[in-house]
């Protein structure tokens, strides 16, 4: 389980986030909602390493990883799927899915079939360079790249920005998929509220750097998210 435990971050002088506590469980996907701007980036950036927090802590499978860089979180079983992809356009889609060998053993670097099953155009184009798929066809490389690492949580932040709705619906049912094996916890950042209510066991609504809901969606008032997501 990852516990996020009152955490404060900062950048510089700006406080970005306050008290924010929050767990995920595997087999389960816990979403964070939010307007553009309230924190929930820094938040999975927090929690992958990628930016200190100030204070709090933040615990994996009992582990105390606060001060834990990102690689040691990533050996650890942690995996993010960045905003934007970040995939290397220059490198095959064979050659982007490769670059999650770096933190496994040697006798593990290979690419699970999972993924192929999950995201069979993948298997079509793995010699096509990465920059030449599509937005959608990019979100499925970069979820499959992050898969390779054989993650145990799987961080996504805005995995449906800008795709188009039938890929959306394909990234849905592999997360559904994932979640179902019961040995992965899911960490997924959204704003469309709609996507996210399909998936979601747990929300945490955020808003100002703070969590001002949280709970079972059958237990939160629908119009109340929907008006905290609305510009």
């Amino acid at each position: 389980m990852l516990a996020v435990n009152n955490v404060d971050l900062y950048y510089g002088a700006s406080q970005v986030l306050k008290d924010v506590s929050l767990a995920a469980e595997k087999g389960q996907i816990t979403c964070v909602l939010g307007r553009n701007g309230v924190g929930k980036t820094s938040l999975i950036r927090g929690v992958v390493g990628q930016i200190p927090i100030r204070n709090g802590a933040i615990v994996w499978e009992g582990e105390d990883i606060t001060r834990l860089a990102p690689a040691d979180r990533a050996r650890a079983g942690i995996a993010i799927v960045p905003q934007g992809r970040e995939i290397f356009p220059l490198l095959t889609v064979e050659e982007n899915l490769k670059t999650g060998f770096g933190m496994l053993p040697r006798a593990e670097r290979n690419v699970p079939e999972e993924v192929f099953e999950l995201f069979p155009v993948l298997n079509d184009m793995l010699g096509r360079r990465g920059g030449d798929l599509s937005g959608g066809q990019q979100q499925q490389l970069a979820i499959g790249r992050a898969l390779v690492m054989r993650p145990r949580l799987l961080v996504l932040d805005e995995p449906t920005e800008g795709i188009q709705p039938s890929i959306i619906k394909q990234i849905g049912v592999a997360i559904q998929k994932l979640a179902g094996r019961g040995d992965i916890a899911i960490l997924l950042v959204e704003q469309y509220f709609d996507f996210a209510q399909e998936l979601a066991d747990q929300f945490v609504v955020m808003d100002r750097g703070e969590v001002v809901m949280a709970g079972r969606p059958s237990d939160l008032d629908e119009g109340d998210v929907r008006r905290r997501l609305s510009v």
